[in-house]
């Protein structure tokens, strides 16, 4: 197969998940594509790879993986762990993402033929595996713990991000936040869906910086979204903020619809960081500049690194000690 069939392959593959779950846009395949590229090199590997010992797996197991599909290629850090381990894949794809990872399959067995027994992808009922790692909503999850419960577990539910601001931030930083906010139609658990800022905040900053990324009402589902919640919180006569693209609504919960973001006034850092630990199950990242454990920078949320965990839950270790 040369060059140019495979470029052929990848480009019918992008189109067709593109096909089959408009949030899949071209332009964000690309980019998990291209940050799952940038991540992946031998010296980043060797470095996540050198805290752990990998001879622990003497007999391979089967690890039943079911993956979300909110945002492009969303399980395949789960998939990469379980094969790094030394056990064996057995893969329930989403249906809202079925095409991306097993390409990436096809291509690392053509690297590696040793991989295509330790992978397998199943449609209906999962049975055979030792293991699952599961992620889904909350109701899902618990669904998950009925049937999984008995056998060695992770299961993942909702989980959000959230932004922390102080009224000083530059306008790169709240640009850069934007992209925390808007990149993948904020469907991610690594997307901000809220804000906590300080009393008497000045939202023109904010509104300014986020008008670079104003084209996003351009996609049809999304803005589809923005119309109804819109209007739902017009009739409902809540007081909101709106820039065209993007509703802003004060609220307590850390879970807001596409195209909405909530947030809450703070009085003091003290009281915030006992609200955030109160919330803890809940936050998947936290966006400041306050430079802490478990903080992340602006713009960064998309970025994880190999050893940044969902739920901080150590896939890694949980795999080599089975």
């Amino acid at each position: 197969m040369n060059d140019d069939s495979i470029d052929l392959e990848f480009k019918e593959i992008v189109l067709r998940a593109e096909q089959e779950n408009g949030w899949f846009t071209q332009e964000n395949i690309l980019y998990s594509l291209r940050e799952w590229g940038k991540l992946l090199n031998q010296e980043n590997i060797e470095s996540w790879l050198s805290h752990y010992n990998l001879n622990l797996v003497d007999t391979p197991k089967t690890i039943g993986i079911i993956m979300a599909g909110n945002i492009p290629l969303v399980g395949f850090h789960d998939f990469l762990c379980v094969i790094l381990s030394g056990h064996k894949v057995l893969a329930k794809l989403s249906s809202n993402d079925k095409r991306l990872l097993p390409h990436l399959v096809k291509f690392l067995v053509g690297q590696d033929p040793s991989l295509q027994e330790r992978i397998a992808f199943v449609d209906g009922k999962m049975e055979g595996f030792e293991a699952v790692i599961a992620t889904g909503s909350n109701n899902t999850g618990r669904y998950f713990e009925y049937y999984f419960g008995q056998k060695p577990h992770i299961i993942r539910k909702n989980r959000n991000s959230v932004a922390i601001l102080t009224g000083k931030e530059t306008h790169e930083e709240l640009v850069a936040l934007g992209e925390d906010i808007f990149r993948y139609y904020g469907l991610g658990c690594r997307n901000v869906s809220k804000i906590y800022i300080p009393e008497g905040y000045d939202f023109e900053p904010f509104f300014k910086a986020m008008y670079k990324y104003g084209n996003i009402i351009h996609q049809h589902k999304y803005a589809n979204n923005y119309d109804y919640n819109k209007a739902v919180y017009l009739m409902s006569d809540f007081k909101i903020l709106d820039n065209e693209f993007l509703v802003l609504k004060e609220e307590t919960a850390l879970s807001s619809p596409i195209s909405v973001l909530f947030y809450s006034y703070y009085s003091s850092e003290e009281n915030l960081q006992k609200e955030l630990e109160a919330l803890n199950d809940q936050i998947q990242c936290v966006v400041s500049k306050q430079n802490k454990a478990g903080h992340v920078d602006f713009g960064q949320t998309q970025k994880p690194q190999l050893d940044d965990y969902a739920d901080g839950i150590d896939t890694m270790e949980f795999l080599l000690q089975l």
